[in-house]
């Protein structure tokens, strides 16, 4: 089981104890605009998806971990590897935190602070990426606090609420990896 841990909160591995959590957090139809959810997931789907979530993100190609503070197990947020390319070295990253209380504690920024090391430290990544809506001024200022570069905006790239909203792709290389030190 993975578990990354931090000054105040660790990433774990999703449970299937976390059903419910999950179950909430893709249906908040309040947050599908970030994660291009169309429709409602079931708890039968997620159930599914949380039996598979232990494989290996070599396999899957994929990695999700829960946000939890300090020793406490529920999560409160949960971030994802995606896209992985162990070929190129390189994987999209997204985070979402539960509103409310759980939001402007720093939470969101131990735990991408967390991932990019595991990334390029545990799994030689070379390079993530994000894809961040332009008008999300929070999601911009956290990953470029880390060192994420917008290279270019999509134009119109998502439809929303019959508007098209242009999205920016944002990128971190690892400057400490180059081709010739992972072979």
């Amino acid at each position: 089981m993975i578990t990354l841990k931090g000054k105040d909160i660790y990433l774990r591995a999703l449970e299937p104890n976390d059903l419910e959590f999950v179950y909430a957090m893709e249906n908040d139809e309040t947050i599908w605009e970030v994660s291009n959810t169309q429709t409602p997931y079931s708890r039968f789907l997620i159930r599914q998806y949380l039996e598979n979530a232990q494989q290996d993100i070599y396999e899957a190609k994929q990695l999700r971990l829960a946000i939890c503070k300090d020793d406490d197990f529920p999560a409160v947020g949960l971030i994802d590897l995606f896209d992985f390319d162990p070929k190129n070295n390189k994987a999209g990253i997204g985070i979402v935190i539960q509103g409310g209380a759980n939001r402007k504690q720093n939470i969101g920024s131990e735990a991408l602070e967390l991932l990019i090391n595991y990334s390029f430290y545990h799994l030689n990544l070379h390079q993530l990426y994000a894809n961040i809506d332009e008008e999300n001024t929070a999601s911009k200022a956290l990953f470029t606090k880390f060192g994420f570069e917008c290279i270019g905006i999509k134009k119109d790239w998502n439809l929303v609420n019959g508007i098209y909203k242009d999205e920016g792709l944002y990128q971190l290389i690892n400057q400490k990896t180059d081709a010739s030190e992972l072979t």
